[in-house]
């Protein structure tokens, strides 16, 4: 069954009526009510709806154009909605001003679509940069826990590389290392393996899973790629004209014969 709006329906009919999306139960990781954002005039969400259930792994799906991204940075509070609420763990970010906000970003990590690595920084001061930052601790400390998480992802000496010498594949896991130095909550994933190759791909498929059981962290992931998204995900959302318009685990997707699911699944809607 997929769940749109307060009810279970059958697959086929998970698009009419579509509104409100919510979860189990009270204690959401992430929930978004009512989310309104637009840019220079043109709305990309209309009043959405997301409930992210603590310690699973929910993957938004879509169009290109359709606002996935910009779902995640509000989620980190690097925009603001014009309405509606921004729930992490229970508190609402959208009044916070920003040093209330470093806060709370504190719990949460972001790997960012082109992995956003600091050219003129080391692999390892790069993983390091956060815990510099935002911790006490002495640089043998940081040295460990920079050993440590780099192993998380795979990586093992190559702290002293630079990140241009890397493939796409290992900046990607370098860029995952640094988003759970901090240890976070939440783990967002913007596009994670797009322009990798196949091995690379499923290297970073891999990561996704090992750090969802290892670590515990709730992780909301934006892919084009469906064949990732089928593979990490608990359940995947369907954001369409602005809303969250169907929800439901990778079997219940797959059955689906909604034509716009299907559209995007088989290729025939850009991405």
């Amino acid at each position: 069954m997929v769940s749109v709006g307060s009810q279970a329906v059958t697959v086929e009919g998970i698009f009419p009526g579509a509104g409100s999306v919510t979860g189990d139960g009270n204690g959401a990781a992430v929930e978004l009510r009512g989310v309104h954002k637009s840019f220079e005039g043109h709305q990309v969400l209309r009043g959405l709806d997301l409930r992210v259930r603590p310690g699973e792994s929910l993957t938004i799906i879509g169009g290109s154009g359709t606002g996935k991204s910009v779902l995640l940075r509000l989620i980190i509070g690097l925009q603001k909605p014009e309405a509606g609420q921004i729930l992490l763990e229970g508190q609402d970010i959208v009044p916070l001003v920003e040093r209330e906000l470093l806060r709370v970003r504190r719990k949460v990590g972001m790997v960012f679509q082109g992995s956003a690595l600091f050219d003129s920084l080391s692999v390892g001061e790069n993983v390091a940069y956060a815990l510099r930052e935002h911790t006490t601790w002495d640089e043998e400390a940081i040295q460990a826990r920079v050993r440590e998480v780099l192993d998380l992802v795979g990586l093992e000496a190559v702290e002293a590389m630079d990140p241009a010498e890397l493939s796409g594949g290992m900046r990607k896991r370098v860029a995952v290392a640094r988003a759970i130095a901090l240890p976070p909550r939440i783990l967002l994933y913007d596009e994670p393996t797009t322009g990798l190759d196949p091995s690379n791909v499923e290297k970073v498929n891999e990561v996704i899973l090992d750090l969802k059981g290892k670590l515990g962290v709730t992780s909301v992931v934006v892919t084009h790629d469906m064949a990732s998204a089928l593979k990490v995900s608990d359940r995947l959302a369907m954001l369409h004209e602005g809303r969250i318009a169907a929800i439901g685990t990778p079997e219940e997707i797959q059955a689906t014969h909604d034509s716009i699911i299907r559209d995007f699944m088989e290729g025939r809607m850009e991405r």
